[in-house]
């Protein structure tokens, strides 16, 4: 290898280096940014009663239901959608190989995964609210269930993306091994290759969870929001992001600190998600060599 050439790659190197490294900090900027950002706006609501009093005492009040709902919220939905993406993840990457039906699936779920919000919302309110209230006379409308659903239609894609992609990383040696000893193909998916992809399926949760805690869009026509504590998935639910929305364009200062406050904490509650999925991803790696 010529010097020049040498020297032609190591400029490269360090010049696409240098790219990385800036991408880097431009990003650790804005992050750094938004949480001084809401945390300055906010750290006069940072008080035991934001965690404790509820949204019907207004200024005076907290976001202790609205938190609850939205854990409800969200759990309703990753117990919905986990099971239906591993599931599907799992048949795109070993079962439709030999199928023409695996590609179509693979493009419609790219569209899901990129499907705004709010179109999930609508079309959750058209599909489960509206014949909820018309089978029940009115008794059931907006639901912590629709709002489940919901947020479900939007993790699900991801999960589904993340089976399958880490399931395909799997090296094909451990397949073959598995098949030349005579081992069933539901048995070397289930306790061979699943337990080798679960840290990166786990990972993939993770991030769906993070997604969907800050989505506001399909909860306004799904669990609609409720100023009072309610555990009931058939009630209409209250959530953090929802509530944030609505605090914002309230004239009170009050009302707009808790907003900023509801916002950090939001923020910190993904945040740590997406730190806890990398830990995941670093620490249960599974060795193949």
């Amino acid at each position: 290898m010529s010097a020049s050439l040498y020297t032609k790659r190591r400029i490269k190197n360090v010049v696409a280096m240098a790219f990385s490294i800036l991408a880097t900090a431009v990003g650790l900027l804005f992050l750094a940014w938004i949480l001084w950002e809401t945390l300055s706006q906010g750290i006069a609501g940072l008080k035991p009663q934001l965690f404790t009093k509820i949204t019907a005492y207004r200024e005076e009040g907290g976001l202790a239901n609205a938190m609850v709902g939205s854990l409800i919220l969200n759990v309703l939905g990753i117990l919905i959608a986990t099971p239906i993406g591993v599931a599907a993840g799992t048949w795109l990457a070993e079962y439709s190989l030999r199928s023409r039906l695996g590609p179509t699936i693979r493009f419609l779920n790219d569209i899901l995964l990129s499907a705004p919000s709010i179109v999930l919302g609508l079309f959750v309110y058209t599909v489960i609210v509206l014949p909820s209230k018309w089978l029940t006379n009115g008794d059931v409308t907006f639901s912590g269930i629709a709002g489940g659903i919901a947020l479900a239609l939007i993790a699900l894609p991801v999960i589904v993306r993340t089976t399958d992609e880490m399931l395909r990383l799997v090296p094909g040696t451990l397949r073959e091994a598995a098949l030349s000893l005579g081992v069933p193909q539901w048995k070397l998916t289930m306790q061979i290759l699943i337990r080798a992809a679960r840290s990166g399926i786990v990972t993939g949760v993770l991030l769906a969870l993070a997604r969907i805690s800050g989505e506001t869009a399909p909860l306004l026509f799904t669990a609609f929001g409720n100023n009072f504590m309610t555990f009931n998935p058939i009630d209409k639910m209250p959530s953090l992001p929802q509530v944030i929305y609505e605090y914002t364009k309230d004239p009170s200062p009050d009302i707009n600190t808790l907003a900023w406050a509801g916002a950090f904490v939001l923020t910190m509650f993904v945040l740590a998600l997406s730190l806890i999925a990398r830990f995941v991803f670093s620490r249960s790696k599974v060795s193949h060599d």
